[in-house]
């Protein structure tokens, strides 16, 4: 719908599954629903891969993406991925939008390599979960078509992060180079809050970030990550409501007496559950 608004509240971060089950959820799809969605990638290895499961934190319900793959160790180039994505049959503007995700991953490893988009070895970013996680995304947010999607400022840590090249600080260098130009803050954990994953699709979906927009609200998620992140519960809330004019809501009397006022931001409280006394 043309006023469709699409909102994600990140406290505690956002990575590739955790997009992917909360979208599925948005979309309504069921068992047999999103394995069609799967075999659309025409990766035999991904066809019935990954299902969306139930999943919940400090006794808070949600959902999560159980996925089960392959050993393959393949190094592939920006090349090797376009290609597979041209080849698949996902809608149009979704293989544009995963292509996209892609071009800004190889950017940013080349950046950091000193290379070319084109010479880098996807070596975690190229694998089957990464592939599962970009193109099922992109093509539940196409099918989702929000006329606005509206984030929450991503959450960052010290601490620091294993990955091919050694022990790195976090945020890892293709990490940071992801995150330029977008509102950051810190939580108090340890490890990887936003993946490179993620923050390449946020991108390629076009997000704006702010606060919470005046909708009506349709449906709503919260979506886990299967990493234990310490001291938060790696999830992050998804809502999909239409949107509404909130001066025509509010009369004359109530703005004269401060009725409606919204309180100043605290990034940190974005998202906030009530019931839990730590980031989502």
């Amino acid at each position: 719908m043309a006023d469709n608004v699409l909102v994600l509240r990140t406290p505690s971060g956002i990575s590739g599954d955790m997009l992917v089950s909360g979208l599925a959820v948005l979309c309504e799809l069921d068992a047999a629903a999103f394995e069609e969605v799967l075999s659309r990638l025409g990766v035999a290895e991904l066809c019935c891969a990954a299902r969306v499961v139930p999943r919940s934190h400090a006794g808070i319900a949600g959902v999560g993406l159980d996925v089960v793959l392959p050993q393959v160790h393949a190094h592939r180039h920006l090349g090797d991925i376009l290609e597979i994505i041209e080849k698949s049959a996902l809608a149009e503007p979704a293989k544009d939008m995963a292509a996209t995700a892609f071009r800004l991953l190889a950017a940013a490893e080349g950046a950091v390599h000193g290379t070319s988009p084109e010479d880098v070895h996807f070596h975690e970013v190229g694998a089957l979960d990464s592939l599962l996680d970009v193109c099922v995304a992109c093509e539940l947010f196409v099918r989702l078509a929000p006329a606005r999607f509206i984030c929450s400022p991503l959450p960052v840590c010290d601490g620091t992060v294993q990955c091919a090249h050694g022990i790195l600080a976090t945020p890892a260098p293709a990490v940071l180079h992801l995150l330029a130009g977008l509102p950051v803050y810190g939580i108090q954990s340890h490890g990887e809050t936003v993946t490179p994953t993620a923050a390449a699709l946020l991108r390629a979906m076009d997000a704006t970030f702010g606060l919470w927009p005046a909708v009506t609200l349709t449906r709503h998620v919260r979506a886990y990550g299967g990493r234990v992140l310490p001291g938060v519960p790696n999830g992050a809330l998804f809502a999909l409501g239409r949107a509404f004019d909130l001066a025509a809501t509010v009369s004359p009397e109530q703005t004269a007496t401060g009725a409606g006022h919204t309180p100043p931001h605290d990034p940190h409280a974005v998202g906030d559950n009530p019931c839990l006394h730590t980031h989502e």
